[in-house]
């Protein structure tokens, strides 16, 4: 009996601990600056390779398979 309420006060005073260890995190901001990563165009990757054009219709013919009225009156 005594053993295992040493056991569990252990186990309690060893969470207890563990709490106290605990950093806060805080983003500190630079003012006029930003901190994260520099975004690219959606076109600017291997497959479009800049071209904005191919992009634009790429994502037009994606939208027009989407559509349920323009898929049902091809077929």
């Amino acid at each position: 009996m005594r053993k295992a309420l040493a056991l569990a006060f252990i186990a309690a005073l060893s969470f207890t601990a563990a709490g106290c260890g605990e950093q806060q995190a805080v983003t500190v901001y630079k003012q006029g600056q930003y901190q994260g990563k520099p975004d690219k165009q959606p076109w600017d990757n291997d497959q479009f390779k800049g071209d904005k054009v191919a992009w634009e219709k790429a994502v037009k013919a994606r939208n027009h398979g989407q559509n349920e009225y323009a898929r049902s009156a091809t077929n």
